[in-house]
Formats: C-alpha cells, structure tokens, sequence
C-alpha cells in the first residue's frame, strides 16, 4: 500500500458541493500532526479550518489559495511514513509545486541534459543556447540548436541590408568593446506630444461610423490603438468633452476628460456565504408571502432593568445589552403564540410547530451576513442565554461560526439598531415563519402619564410569513413582545 495519502476536501455541510481555499496552514515539506488544521476553507455557510485526517510530512499541495475546489477532490498529499527513507516505485513525486500539474523531473532527465561548448555560444535563453550553470537549453526531442540565433528587427528600427557583413561573433564584440574607448550615449530627448496626422485618419468602419453618429471629427483626434489608430474609446471620451462644459484650465492645461469603463469600476466574485445568502434571500422572497407589522415602544422601564442587571453580582462578569432582554421578550411571546414558531412544508402539506426555540442572530460578517442560532434558547436561564448570545458575537465576528450553528434556526432577530438604523422589513431566514427587526433606542418626547416627558424609545418591525401566521396572530405576537419591553419585570412576574 502506497505510503503518500491523497487528502480529499471533504463535505463541511449538508448539500454543500464545493469550497474556497482561503489559507493554507501548512507548506511542503512540513511534519504535520493528526488532527492538526492544515488549511482554512470557506464554504456557502462558512469560514472553516480542516484538520489533518494523518500524520506525516505534506509533499504536495494541489490548489493554492483563493482556488474553488470541488468536494472530493484532492487537495494535500501526505506521506505517513517519512521515517521509511526514500519513496518508492509506484508512489507519486513529493516535490510538486502547488499549482503545477505536470511531472516532476526525475534525475535520470536532469542528468541528461548536456553542456554547451565554449565556442559559438548563443544567447542564454534561446533553444541550443546555454543556460544558468553552463547547461544547453534543449526543446524535448529536438537536441541542441546548431544554428546562429537572430533578433526580429523591432518595429521603426533599420535593418541590416542583404550585403552586410556578418554579425561578429560575441569573442570578438567583447575584445572590440573592450579596444574602443567609451563614448557617453546622447541623452535621449524628451517625450514628444502626440501628433495628430495630417493624411487619412486610421479607423475601423465601426468606429467612423461612431464618430459621424456622433458628431466627432476623426481628424481631430490622437489615436491611442496600434499604429496611431482612432479607437472607439477614443471616440467616446471626444464625445464626452464635446457634451461637457470646458472645465477650468489649471496652470494653463486644461485636465483630461472624465473616463467612464472598466479602470473606475470594481467587480466583486458573488461566491461563499455571500452567494448562499442571496440564493436564500430570493427564494424566500418569492416562496412566502410577507407581511410587516411595526409598534413603535417606549422602553424606558427595560433600559434600567439593565442597568439593575449590570450591577446585580450574577452579571457583573456578563457583557448584557438590550439585545437579551428582545430575546427573552421573543421566547416568552413565543410561549404564549406557539405558532409563530413553525414552518411550512409543502411537500407533506403540514404546517410543522416546534416545540423547541433555535434563536437566531444576524450578524454582519466580512464574508457577508450570517444568522447562528442558539439551540434550544427557551430552556436557558436569563444569565445562560446571555452567555449564549456573547459567544454568538464573537465567534461569528471571527469568522469561525461553524455550519451547524447556522442551520435549524426556528425564529431570528435582526438588531439594525446597532447601526442608528430605526427599523426595517427584514425577509424571512428559509424555513421560518417569523422574524424581529429591533431598531436602535432613542431618546424621544413621549406622553407619559398624562405628560410630555422624554422617554427612552424604540421600534419593532415583524416580518410573517401570511401563510402560516394572519394578521391577528401577527399582531398579538408583536403586542407582547412590546408589552415586555415595557415592563419586563411586571411581565416576568405576570407570566412565568
């Protein structure tokens, strides 16, 4: 059995089929551990390091970074045995290059390559010429070049006529430099100003075409293309200056006229979570019809509850923010509207009612937006589900959130406040039927008691999928949810 182990990238997630190299941990030529993380990749879910499946030595990656690698394919080999001495017969060449794809030579064809003699050398580079440490380039299958080597007159530059002498040989051309004294070469002129021609202007049929459409003179112009030539960019960055009124000059010049192609745009590959993301968003979008209901809540009551929290003994080490107190709202609510916590399955024709919460939080990432959920928030106590939503943060800011966090979620909540937003419409998460918008706590005049006071006030946006929950049960979810926010110790008290 072959002692070189071919690692295959394996499956990170359900119905995932392939995945992005982002960095290797690794190099050839590394003694590496089992279990050790070898390589960071990123799926349609998430960012993930892949551990070593055997210890060794790495002899070969086979995909750089920033390559899409299908499931299954490899992308390390690994020589479990580097104790053993060399590889033998039959075992793949240890030395590949990462990206290279073709054989390795063996020492039998280096040792085969022959050495160029003194005379008539040629100029290194060229087929039969001789190469760093006095070796003869040779084409495969054709052996050394036995001809004189010759340079293609470059374009503007005279060439030497059929009678001329012959080329001196390279010997002699150093002894005759050597021979003549040094003459400084003249200092080169400066760059010309492009010279517009005065005979028939170059064009392409199209681009004249463009010019009379537009109202350009080609004689008018410098050609920017191969031999002078008027391009249709050129045209169009004509027609630009023609329709634009004459910008200022500056220090007697006027600026070059504004460019609108592809130097002032970006192109971002649609790929990883972001790709997965969107494919979601629009299928959800489309799939279930959605309803948005907003209440607009004055949750002076809960922002001193959380201060009471911050300095009680029990959170004092807890980092707590009104997020946990939305959540605790949303689970408690969830309590008493059960329904609100299902999905709909077409297939069966039922309407599925979980009787366990996956709360999930979006987050923003630099890969794009994710939702973890919490699994089975509504049995955690008030310190376990803040907790629970600190290592949520966290983990999801370093990129680290593994796929089976972000899958089985039941309800979310997205927390816009965060970015001063006030609230919004969110789109379901597929397989929800719900989800909260909590938009960011301000402070506002408010009728309180008969009075115009200054309250500390927010709004909530729910989205519902109309299939499942109507505008009653819609309605009633989101009364409760702002009833807590409002008084969440009398709700505490009132309700469990």
């Amino acid at each position: 059995m072959s002692r070189i182990k071919e690692f295959t990238l394996p499956d990170l997630g359900e119905g995932l089929t392939e995945g992005e190299i982002l960095a290797w941990l690794v190099k050839v030529g590394d003694t590496i551990e089992l279990n050790q993380p070898i390589v960071e990749v990123e799926t349609a879910k998430a960012a993930v390091e892949i551990p070593a499946k055997w210890a060794g030595v790495v002899t070969r990656i086979f995909h750089e970074a920033g390559s899409t690698v299908e499931v299954g394919a490899p992308i390390v080999a690994i020589d479990t045995d580097p104790s053993a001495g060399p590889l033998p017969a039959g075992d793949p060449a240890p030395s590949a290059p990462a990206g290279f794809d073709g054989p390795v030579p063996s020492a039998e064809s280096l040792a085969a390559v022959q050495v160029a003699p003194a005379e008539g050398a040629v100029e290194p580079g060229l087929i039969g010429g001789p190469a760093p440490g006095g070796r003869t380039a040779v084409l495969v299958g054709y052996g050394p070049r036995t001809v004189t080597a010759k340079r293609r007159a470059r374009i503007g530059t005279p060439t030497a006529s059929p009678t001329a002498a012959p080329a001196t040989p390279p010997a002699a051309a150093s002894a005759a430099l050597t021979a003549v004294p040094a003459v400084p070469a003249p200092a080169p002129a400066p760059p010309a100003d492009p010279v517009r021609a005065t005979g028939p202007v170059l064009a392409k049929p199209p681009v004249r075409k463009l010019a009379k459409d537009l109202g350009v003179d080609l004689r008018a112009l410098a050609g920017s293309g191969p031999l002078g030539s008027v391009t249709r960019e050129d045209v169009h960055a004509a027609a630009a200056a023609l329709a634009a009124p004459a910008p200022a000059a500056v220090n007697g010049r006027a600026p070059a006229p504004a460019v609108f192609d592809a130097s002032r745009e970006q192109r971002i590959p649609i790929k990883g979570v972001r790709k997965l993301t969107a494919e979601n968003m629009v299928a959800s979008a489309f799939t279930a019809p959605h309803v948005t209901e907003f209440l607009t809540v004055d949750v002076t009551r809960s922002m001193k509850s959380l201060e009471r929290l911050k300095s009680s003994p029990e959170f004092r080490d807890v980092r707590i923010s009104p997020l946990l107190l939305v959540a605790k709202a949303v689970l408690l609510a969830i309590k008493r509207h059960p329904m609100v916590n299902s999905t709909w399955s077409g297939p069966t024709n039922e309407i599925v009612v979980k009787e366990y919460v996956n709360l999930g939080i979006a987050a923003a990432t630099e890969r794009g937006l994710i939702v973890p959920n919490v699994k089975d928030a509504g049995r955690l106590s008030l310190r376990e589900l803040a907790e629970a939503l600190n290592g949520l943060v966290q983990v999801a800011k370093s990129g680290k959130t593994p796929p089976s966090d972000m899958s089985g979620g039941t309800f979310s909540i997205t927390n816009v406040g965060v970015f001063g937003v006030d609230t919004g419409t969110p789109i379901l998460p597929p397989g929800e039927s719900a989800i909260l918008a909590f938009g960011a706590i301000r402070p506002t005049p408010w009728v309180h008691k008969g009075k115009i006071k200054v309250r500390q006030v927010t709004t909530l946006g729910l989205s519902f999928d109309h299939r499942i929950v109507d505008g009653e049960l819609g309605s009633k979810f989101l009364r409760d949810v702002g009833r807590f926010l409002e008084d969440p110790e009398g709700a505490l008290l009132a309700w469990t």
